[in-house]
């Protein structure tokens, strides 16, 4: 095997100028002089036989090679992070801790089933639980808070395994005006009443949840959404699992939309070290895959025996 010619040091170096816009802060993040990032830089450029900057105007810019440079060095960095993390937790043997990071949309039941049979076996392993919407899985499993994360979009550079799907459906409380009107309801009809919304948790919150009406109230929390709209204060796409108990009890009742009336979202499941997870980390991941798959098969079974049965 042939020894790489570039170290650590040197991609940090360039990771560092790029990431904080120039050698001052880069040699201050990393507690060395300007002079030592320089030569770094100018070695990697001596070693490869490529230009990692160009001048434009009074500022120094990547070039094409530069910016591909930047990036696998960028990931060389993170390998070698999670790579001595990983060792880090064989060494202590297990965790201690783990974090994991659920889309609100998966059933909250079903999550703390699996944290209780997790739990029965390892009384002393702390779980630090993030409830997150959208964007906020992406922030937590990026950020390193989350050894676990259960989410409808796998962040690039994260490998995700498909969970379950879960169904969307338009509610409302059944004495709301649009249950009133007695007739398919198209958007026209929706944007005259308010349109329930729970906030993406996400830093950015860049991602599209999708249409939304002008008439809005939007809230942290699925249980605030649930009883806004069995009060009767709004409608909203609920993921069928959480309001069971209200479609049950008469207190939610879809909407007769011509279109749209339901969504869908695939979940998956994500460990964000991949192959370097800790043992509790896989075992809690084997613990929710398990349990999800065989409540996935019961509501199979039961949509079967439904569509079997003969009509009255």
């Amino acid at each position: 095997m042939n020894q790489p010619r570039i170290t650590l040091d040197q991609w940090s170096a360039l990771v560092a100028v790029v990431d904080t816009g120039g050698y001052a802060k880069a040699a201050e993040s990393l507690h060395k002089t300007q002079s030592t990032l320089t030569y770094a830089i100018k070695k990697i450029e001596e070693q490869l036989g490529v230009e990692l900057f160009k001048i434009e105007g009074r500022k120094a810019v990547l070039t094409p090679n530069g910016e591909l440079l930047y990036r696998r060095g960028r990931t060389l960095l993170d390998e070698a992070g999670q790579l001595e993390a990983a060792a880090g937790r064989l060494a202590k043997g297990w965790e201690p801790e783990i974090g994991i990071a659920a889309e609100i949309i998966f059933p909250t039941w079903l999550l703390l089933e699996c944290l209780a049979e997790f739990g029965a076996g390892h009384p002393d392993t702390r779980i630090e639980l993030i409830e997150s919407v959208l964007g906020g899985t992406a922030d937590a499993l990026n950020d390193r808070r989350a050894d676990i994360a259960i989410t409808p979009v796998v962040p690039p550079g994260f490998v995700g395994e498909a969970l379950m799907q879960e169904r969307f459906v338009c509610m409302a409380a059944p004495g709301h005006p649009l249950h009133k009107l007695g007739r398919p309801l198209t958007r026209n009809d929706l944007r005259r009443h308010r349109h329930l919304v729970i906030r993406d948790s996400g830093s950015q919150r860049g991602r599209d949840p999708g249409w939304l009406a002008e008439r809005r109230w939007t809230v942290s929390n699925k249980a605030t959404s649930i009883r806004a709209a069995v009060m009767g204060q709004g409608f909203a796409w609920f993921p069928e699992n959480a309001v069971q108990e209200e479609v049950q009890g008469g207190a939610l009742k879809p909407l007769p939309l011509k279109e749209g009336a339901e969504r869908f979202a695939t979940l998956y499941l994500v460990l964000a070290s991949g192959d370097a997870a800790g043992p509790g980390a896989r075992e809690l991941a084997g613990i929710i895959q398990a349990r999800t798959q065989n409540v996935c098969k019961s509501r199979s079974g039961a949509m079967e025996r439904a569509q079997a049965s003969p009509s009255p």
